[in-house]
């Protein structure tokens, strides 16, 4: 211990807090409690994802892993000298920019992502560049606190559904896929959204870059863990849900249900965890003595720092400006509501009868917050056709008509995606399946202005472009579909329908017209 303590002067007799470092520390506090508490809203979104969502329950970790991070770099820290610094206002720039894009666009991960840039950038402005160099890892490493990452389940529960048939073709049993489901001599089996392993994959990746930094020093390896830290999550996904279906198939459904449900949650986690770390385990090249900041970078930075000065009123008044200028949009509010038709009903179309909606298997779409639904089917000769519209008179927080859950496939409800099916115009076709393997054709088209298509994409910049011009605009979920009736398609129904109105511009043109 003599010899450590002779080593490192530092840790024997650790450098007391500056009297500038007490004060910059003051201001940063200071300026993050203004932050917080101006988008508080957000703040209080973001720390509700993480404990409501098991996606994101490891981000609960997250703010106490920074904080450890920077004790690691205390005492070089206490050898740099803070200082104001205007570029690091570029950051709390973008974070304004971003924020009124995702408030105008309805899109909440933006405005957390500028919550976390504003903090960032508030860091970078009042404790200046030499600090920020030292303490980039948990800068940069604080972009976990966004939680992201649940658009991956759709094609992590193909990729899931992938592995396990390749497995299942090794272990001789017989297997269909299609889509998501895979059919067996025991049973039908989906992968589901909660199967799909994006919540082990996203606690991995973030486990990956910390251990990156905390255990290698090379750049290479730093790489290969992280991508050990993917591939192996969604590869052992692949090989749990194999397990399962192999279980039922030689030992019953109850059986495998049984285990999986013991099984699958933080035990897998934890030898997915440990088969990382065993991975990696003999390829550390950074010792636990270690100095996360090198010592020759420590006291360049520390010689650098105290030549370096910056004009306080400047930083701090266009600091104000910035937090100004995205709580001034937010407070001119909506635009105001678009005309919407007096129709309750959907119209005619020539040569179908329309009918009241009774589907042989219960099925509605789902659209939360419109002005108004309307459903119907329409029949001609033996084909069968549902048309589905939801109108609104404006888009705004919890009404936009592309969020999760919106259209078709409501995820509270019995029906689940099966594949994607051929192109249907300005639309996006879908294929789903619910109660007694029922299967419907989906054909969505989405509506805002004059712009009528299935891209999310299309619709949320079109959106995104009427708010920030403050321009009021109409919004509609135009939905057709029919459910199949043996093995044959709907699709051809479908197609007939729509060739009949016109097309999905033209019906919705005449829904839109009232009367």
């Amino acid at each position: 211990m003599a010899t450590l303590a002779a080593d490192h002067p530092d840790a024997a007799n650790p450098l007391p807090v500056s009297p500038a470092w007490r004060t910059a520390l003051i201001r940063l506090g200071i300026a993050w409690a203004i932050i917080l508490g101006l988008f508080a809203r957000d703040a209080g979104d973001m720390v509700m994802i993480w404990w409501d969502s098991s996606t994101f329950n490891h981000i609960l970790l997250i703010p106490f892993i920074l904080g450890w991070l920077v004790m690691q770099r205390a005492d070089e820290l206490k050898h740099i000298t803070p200082s104001f610094w205007a570029p690091g206002l570029a950051v709390m720039a973008a974070a304004a920019g971003g924020w009124v894009l995702g408030e105008a666009a309805g899109v909440a991960v933006a405005r957390h992502l500028a919550l976390v840039m504003f903090l960032q950038g508030s860091t970078l402005a009042l404790l200046g560049p030499h600090v920020a160099r030292a303490l980039l890892f948990p800068l940069v490493y604080a972009l976990f606190l966004v939680p992201v990452g649940e658009e991956l389940v759709p094609p992590l529960q193909v990729i899931t559904a992938d592995i396990s048939m390749v497995l299942l073709s090794l272990a001789g049993i017989p297997a269909h896929i299609e889509g998501v489901f895979i059919s067996t001599p025991t049973a039908l089996f989906r992968v589901a959204e909660a199967c799909s392993g994006v919540k082990f994959l996203v606690a991995m990746v973030a486990y990956g870059v910390l251990v990156a930094n905390v255990c290698f020093k090379s750049w290479p390896r730093r790489f290969a863990i992280i991508a050990v830290a993917i591939v192996v999550p969604v590869l052992a996904n692949g090989l749990r849900a194999f397990g399962t279906i192999y279980i039922a198939h030689h030992h019953g459904l109850d059986f495998a249900a049984g285990f999986d449900h013991i099984f699958y949650g933080w035990i897998f986690f934890a030898i997915v965890l440990l088969l990382v770390m065993g991975i990696g385990w003999r390829f550390f090249d950074r010792q636990v003595a270690d100095p996360f900041i090198e010592p020759e970078l420590a006291d360049r930075l520390a010689i650098a720092s105290r030549n370096v000065s910056g004009n306080a009123r400047v930083v701090i008044a266009a600091m104000g400006l910035l937090l100004a200028v995205p709580i001034g949009w937010a407070l001119l509010g909506l635009p105001a509501p678009a005309a919407l038709p007096q129709r309750d009903g959907l119209p005619q179309i020539a040569g179908w009868q329309r009918e009241t909606f009774s589907p042989v298997s219960p099925w509605m779409p789902r659209a939360d917050g419109s002005n108004r639904t309307m459903i119907a089917s329409y029949v001609r000769g033996g084909q069968r056709v549902d048309v589905y519209a939801a109108l609104y008179d404006g888009q705004s927080e919890g009404r936009e008509i592309t969020a999760y859950g919106q259209g078709a496939l409501d995820p509270l409800a019995a029906w689940s995606w099966v594949e994607s099916g051929p192109s249907v115009g300005d639309g996006k076709a879908d294929v789903i399946t619910g109660p007694g393997r029922a299967v419907r054709d989906v054909a969505t088209f989405y509506r805002v202005g004059d712009i009528v298509t299935g891209s999310n994409l299309a619709i949320r910049l079109e959106s995104l472009k009427a708010r920030l011009l403050r321009r009021s605009q109409s919004a509609m979920i135009l939905i057709v579909s029919a459910e199949r009736g043996g093995d044959g398609s709907a699709r051809p129904a479908i197609d007939a329908l729509l060739r009949d109105a016109g097309g999905a511009r033209a019906l919705s043109d005449t829904v839109l017209a009232g009367g």
